[in-house]
């Protein structure tokens, strides 16, 4: 058995170590760098970094608007099933990609810069939409997330272009895809209403 003493030295010096390596992914560097913990080991870059602070928020706010959606009465069902299924979708993406900051030793915002996140809706558009109903309400949802989604497929195309992560790579192929087929089915959608 390990001394205890022993233990907590060694403790130190592999977070010393870890710490180091961090401090060397700093700037814009596209040098992978070793992944901080044992669930992580696969390599990332700024890159990776910067898809995953962008996209919680990016998703975040998808998740509010289908929740603001889902709150109305007088929903058409089939938007009310897409407003579902994007929630269920982007909440466990959400959580991995806060798993995956923790494990890079990242923050999980942007701090303070701004990257200019394509899609995102303004606290004027969130008012319009909680201010809609029925079918207004319907159609707003489905015009203000096409918007939001291709702001999405966008943030996951220079992911796909510039990360290094296999898994965040994978993620935005997913995003890529699955995103692509809502759109289509949005545009259907407000042809329908």
């Amino acid at each position: 058995m390990m001394n205890p003493r022993k233990f907590v030295m060694a403790a130190a010096a592999f977070a010393a170590a870890i710490t180091l390596s961090a401090c060397s992914t700093g700037g814009s560097s596209d040098t992978p760098a070793p992944a901080s913990s044992a669930s992580a080991e696969a390599t990332f870059n700024d890159a990776d970094v910067i898809f995953a602070q962008m996209m919680i928020p990016h998703h975040e706010q998808a998740v509010e608007m289908s929740d603001m959606l889902l709150a109305k009465d007088g929903i058409a069902e089939q938007v009310r099933s897409l407003a579902t299924q994007i929630k269920d979708a982007q909440q466990p993406e959400i959580d991995q990609l806060n798993e995956w900051l923790d494990a890079w030793g990242a923050d999980d915002s942007m701090g303070g810069m701004d990257h200019g996140m394509d899609g995102m809706m303004s606290e004027d558009d969130m008012k319009t939409l909680e201010d809609a109903s029925g079918d207004d309400a319907s159609k707003l949802f489905l015009e203000q997330m096409v918007v939001h989604h291709e702001g999405a497929v966008e943030m996951a195309e220079t992911e796909i272009n510039d990360g290094v992560n296999p898994d965040a790579i994978e993620m935005a192929e997913t995003i890529v895809s699955t995103q692509s087929e809502e759109i289509n089915v949005m545009h259907n959608l407000l042809g329908s209403l």
